[in-house]
């Protein structure tokens, strides 16, 4: 007799963060994205105070209760929260499917900035446009953290557009 379609969910499982991201970018961009972020936001199982004062935890997680977590907790979250960042730049900037360089550097951004300051930034804007050089460039003025330049944010802002530069024309 055949089992209905939740009951086989059920037995699947819900996938991991890692495999949501893999299904939303494909392989090369998750690998490369989960690199990126994980090495520039660091991890901190205990909850901690940023730069501007917010609490976070893990990978730069703010929005989960704040609590000890393990790091397969933290890793799954991550992965689940690139995939909702993913989903979000692929909304404001659909051209950037079949682009992981440069789909990977907009999520990372994304996941520093938030995705309504994406949304309304020059890099979505030129993404758009078609002016994908002026895009990469762009990510260097998303340095500031409250007021000033954090030469930690410059540094990442230079990866993450060298990442974005990376097979353009």
């Amino acid at each position: 007799m055949p089992i209905s379609p939740s009951e086989a969910m059920r037995r699947i499982g819900k996938p991991s963060g890692k495999q949501a991201l893999v299904g939303t970018i494909g392989a090369g961009a998750a690998a490369l994205l989960l690199a990126t972020v994980a090495q520039w936001e660091g991890k901190r199982n205990e909850p901690y105070a940023d730069l501007v004062g917010k609490m976070t935890v893990c990978f730069g997680e703010t929005n989960v209760p704040m609590r000890r977590y393990s790091d397969a907790e933290c890793e799954d979250m991550l992965g689940g929260s690139l995939t909702t960042y993913a989903k979000a730049v692929l909304g404001r900037n659909p051209e950037l499917a079949g682009h992981p360089n440069q789909l990977a550097a907009a999520i990372s951004l994304t996941y520093n900035i938030g995705v309504s300051a994406y949304w309304r930034s020059t890099v979505a804007r030129r993404f758009s446009a078609g002016d994908w050089r002026g895009a990469c460039d762009a990510f260097l003025s998303w340095s500031y953290a409250g007021g000033r330049r954090v030469s930690g944010l410059l540094n990442r802002r230079k990866a993450e557009r060298a990442i974005c530069l990376r097979g353009l024309a």
